[in-house]
C-alpha cells in the first residue's frame, strides 16, 4: 500500500464521517496499491477502515501476491463473492464507490440488510485530486511528450487524407514517443469540427477546413490531454476571428487559476470572453476536467463546481466555439495549480496556424 496516499484517504474519511469504504474503481485501487487489476466481470475491491486496516479482495485468477499493508483475501469462481465481501463489512454504514456495479451491490445489500450503504467515493477522489510532486513530474513530462506527438501529427496533414488517417498518425507517434494514447484520439475536419465529441471517421480534408486534433498519451500511467485547432491551406476572416476569441478565452481561463479560486470562476473567466463577443450560445460544454491516472477525474471545471483550486491540482482549460454545420474551434491546455497561480504543462504554441 502507498502509505502517503492511504493517509490522505483516511483523513478524508474522518472528515466525511465514514468508518469504512469500499473502493472498486481500478484506477483508484492502483492509486492506493500500485497495482492495476482489470476486473472484467469479476469482483475486485479494496476495503479500507478508518483505523488504516485495508483488505484487498480478488479472484484467485488474478494471481495476486501478498500486499504490504493490506490483507489479501482471495476467492474462487465457485465461491460466493458477495458473501466474501459481506464478511468484511464491520460497521453500520459503508461508503460505496460510485463505480461499484449493481450486480455486486444488490447481493451485498441482500446479505447485509443491517448495513446502510452511502456514496463513499469522495475520500479517494479528493486524495487523487491533489497530486504529489512525483505525480506532477510524470504529468509534466507526459504533456511535453504530447507536444511532440501532436506537432508531428500536425506536420503530417495532407490534402485529401481522412480524419481516421490523421488520427492513426497520432497513435503511431504516441506509441513511438510514449506508451500510446490516454484516450481514443478525436480528429474533426470541416463541419465535423462543430461537433465537440464528433467520432473520428472517413471525412476527407479539403482546402479551408478547420482541423481539430484532441489527443493525449500515457507516460508511466499518467495522462496528458491537449487540443489544437489549425486550418488547412487557408482561413477565412471569420475563422480567424473565432479562433482568436477561443485563444483569448483559453488565456483568460488559465489566468484565473490560483489557490483559493473556485473552479466555477475559472469557467466563468473563460466563458465571459466568448459571451461578451456574442457567441455564448456556441460554447456548449464545461471549461475543463481534472486529470491524472485517468483523463477525466473528479472534479470538473464547470459553472456549478464549488471546488476551490489548491496547489497540486491538475485540470484542463478547453473553451470552444461550435457553429453548427460550418466549423468549430477548441484550444485546450493542462494546468497545475502552483503557490500563486498556475503552470501550463503544454508548451505547444497557441498562435493561429494555417498549414
Amino acid at each position: 500500500m502507498n502509505n502517503l496516499q492511504l493517509e490522505k484517504v483516511i483523513k478524508n474519511m474522518h472528515a466525511e464521517g465514514l468508518k469504512q469504504i469500499l473502493v472498486c474503481a481500478p484506477k483508484s485501487i492502483q492509486y492506493l496499491t500500485g497495482r492495476f487489476i482489470a476486473p472484467g466481470e469479476r469482483l475486485v475491491a479494496l476495503i479500507i477502515d478508518q483505523s488504516g486496516k485495508a483488505q484487498l479482495i480478488a479472484n484467485k485468477l488474478f494471481a495476486q501476491t501478498p500486499l504490504e499493508g493490506a490483507e489479501l483475501i482471495e476467492y474462487s469462481d465457485t465461491d460466493d463473492s458477495a458473501e466474501v465481501l459481506a464478511n468484511c463489512v464491520n460497521y453500520a454504514t459503508l461508503g460505496v464507490d460510485k463505480e461499484f456495479k449493481s450486480r455486486f451491490l444488490l447481493p451485498l445489500m441482500a446479505k447485509r440488510p443491517d448495513i446502510k450503504m452511502v456514496l463513499g467515493s469522495t475520500p479517494v477522489e479528493l486524495a487523487r485530486m491533489i497530486k504529489t510532486e512525483d505525480e506532477l513530474e510524470k504529468m509534466r513530462y507526459s504533456s511535453l511528450l504530447n507536444d511532440r506527438a501532436i506537432e508531428e501529427t500536425i506536420m503530417s496533414v495532407r490534402d485529401g487524407m481522412s480524419e481516421r488517417e490523421l488520427a492513426d498518425n497520432y497513435v503511431a507517434a504516441s506509441k513511438r514517443i510514449a506508451e500510446g494514447e490516454s484516450f481514443e484520439s478525436l480528429v474533426c475536419f470541416g463541419k465535423n469540427a462543430a461537433e465537440p465529441h464528433h467520432e473520428t471517421g472517413d471525412t476527407r480534408l479539403k482546402r479551408g477546413d478547420a482541423v481539430i486534433i484532441d489527443v493525449g498519451l500515457m507516460y508511466r500511467d499518467y495522462c496528458s490531454d491537449m487540443t489544437r485547432t489549425v486550418f488547412f491551406s487557408e482561413a477565412s476572416e471569420e475563422q480567424k476571428y473565432i479562433y482568436e476569441l477561443v485563444r483569448q478565452a483559453n488565456a483568460a481561463g488559465r489566468a484565473a487559476v490560483r489557490p483559493g479560486v473556485k473552479l466555477k470562476d475559472v469557467d466563468a473567466a473563460a466563458r465571459k470572453v466568448i459571451s461578451d463577443a456574442g457567441y455564448g450560445q456556441y460554447f456548449i460544454h464545461r471549461t475543463g476536467h481534472n486529470i491524472g491516472l485517468e483523463v477525466h477525474e473528479y472534479p470538473d471545471v464547470s459553472s456549478t463546481s464549488e471546488i476551490v483550486c489548491q496547489k497540486g491540482m491538475t485540470f484542463s482549460v478547453e473553451p470552444g466555439i461550435y457553429l453548427p454545420g460550418r466549423f468549430g474551434v477548441r484550444v485546450e491546455d493542462l494546468v497545475e495549480v502552483t503557490n500563486d497561480g498556475c503552470n501550463t504543462m503544454n508548451k505547444l504554441s497557441r498562435e493561429l496556424r494555417i498549414i
